[in-house]
């Protein structure tokens, strides 16, 4: 049987409505997530200049790399548990959930041990500024250290998704939050821990969240009971979840590469322009958030229409979520054109970084819109498990575009900073006319557990 408490019928009653009821908690949780991300860079850089915006900008990179590896998994989790939620078929529900949670144990253990020893390898390939090294090295050591508590609040958060619950991950996500900043403000303020002081706040705000879910879910009976014995690997369910969330953690690496490149390449303009990227980023990341969290509330509800056989109102779903994603991407936008410079200002950046800043997030803001349409596609897709064709999107956009137009804008042209983030704004234009092309396919329409039953059959 299903868990009534925190299963969530979304294949019926209005579509606007539901959406809407269903999405507002995943906008508030991507607000304070987008709040959590920020707060880090914006404690060190008023107690640590651009050198630690710098460090923690560079390390905070490459763990959302290391993280973006596995978390396509999650992905795959929300889906699966969506589409079996929508056939009603409970037991496949729960075995995924088991099957979710044990391969992101396995996998978080595993790629600690490994990372830990190319910390520095790592940032030396980046191109570190030398005065933000040590900082960051710092940073990236204790992030790796609490990978665990990373992934396990991500796979919960995803399995409650998958089961159309967005309101205890707002709950979750709002006291790793209130942590987060409480601890940063106390360690690199008072105690003088710099860009270290930020990552310790980071976990512990994790790790916190993460003990607390569980219990939370463990008292009010959870499908998942989360006892040793219970952590088990069905091989059926983690074929399927590895073919829908494969393509989704190679596509979220690719998009974090591009990234990481574009970092590297901005690291060698030195450290001004490094601390004013990392800030830019910081900002668009909070900009494009509310686009990230209606694709979540599109492809969890599209994956129950799907799954119940009801792919027109999956469409409509995502039609609705257009229409909203571009409205709040819109007033993001307005917001960042008119007032570019106090936004820099508010991180306690050198006039040089906050001067290079305002040029790169003038040219950076459009990408709130472009990137809302491309996300709302990728709702509907990932919603029907199609995640090589977001995959094979996000390859076009990520590498194929964004990073040759940042290299021929920065440098070729001699634009420089504000080059890279024009190649941001352009890129995704890509995406929307490869999802505008599938989406007249109508391929989209199968649900992918069926896909995948009729692949094994064939074997």
């Amino acid at each position: 049987m299903g868990n009534e408490k925190f299963q969530k019928d979304l294949t019926e009653g209005s579509v606007s409505r539901q959406l809407l009821r269903f999405s507002l908690p995943f906008l508030a949780a991507v607000a304070l997530q987008a709040f959590y991300n920020v707060a880090d860079m914006l404690i060190v850089g008023w107690f640590e200049g651009s050198v630690g915006i710098s460090a923690v900008g560079i390390g905070g990179q490459i763990t959302l790399l290391v993280v973006n590896l596995i978390t396509g998994l999650a992905v795959g989790g929300t889906v699966l548990i969506a589409q079996y939620a929508g056939a009603k078929q409970y037991q496949d529900e729960k075995e995924t959930v088991g099957t979710l949670f044990t391969i992101y144990g396995l996998a978080a253990v595993l790629l600690t041990v490994v990372l830990l020893f190319v910390v520095e390898p790592m940032l030396r390939m980046m191109s570190t500024p030398a005065e933000s090294f040590a900082q960051a090295r710092d940073y990236l050591n204790i992030c790796v250290a609490g990978t665990i508590f990373i992934f396990g609040y991500n796979a919960v958060s995803a399995v409650l998704r998958g089961m159309g619950d967005s309101k205890n991950p707002l709950l979750f996500v709002a006291i790793a939050t209130v942590t987060n900043i409480v601890l940063d403000v106390l360690l690199v303020g008072p105690l003088h821990m710099g860009a270290a002081g930020a990552a310790v706040a980071t976990v512990a705000a994790q790790a916190l969240s993460l003990v607390l879910s569980i219990v939370y879910l463990s008292r009010r009976d959870f499908l998942f009971d989360f006892r040793p014995k219970s952590f088990r690997i069905y091989r059926d369910k983690a074929k399927l979840l590895l073919k829908i969330g494969l393509p989704s953690s190679v596509q979220n690496t690719l998009v974090s590469l591009s990234f990481v490149t574009l970092m590297t390449l901005v690291n060698g303009f030195g450290l001004d322009a490094s601390a004013a990227f990392n800030i830019g980023g910081k900002v668009n990341s909070f900009a494009i958030l509310p686009g990230i969290a209606m694709s979540q509330a599109i492809a969890s509800m599209a994956g129950q229409n799907i799954g119940a056989g009801r792919p027109e109102r999956a469409l409509d779903t995502m039609k609705a979520g257009l229409r909203i994603n571009i409205l709040i991407a819109l007033a993001i936008c307005g917001a960042i054109l008119v007032w570019p410079g106090p936004i820099m200002s508010m991180f306690n950046a050198g006039e040089a970084t906050i001067l290079a800043g305002t040029d790169f997030l003038r040219c950076l803001a459009g990408d709130a819109v472009i990137s809302s349409i491309v996300f709302c596609f990728n709702g509907l897709f990932l919603g029907g498990g199609h995640t090589l064709v977001t995959l094979a999107n996000a390859f076009m956009t990520s590498i194929f575009l964004r990073v040759p137009l940042a290299f021929l804008l920065a440098n070729g042209v001699g634009l420089g900073l504000a080059g890279v983030g024009l190649a941001m704004t352009l890129a995704p234009l890509g995406g929307i006319v490869f999802g505008l092309i599938f989406l007249r396919t109508g391929r989209w329409k199968k649900r992918r557990i069926d896909v995948a039953a009729d692949a094994m059959l064939e074997g």
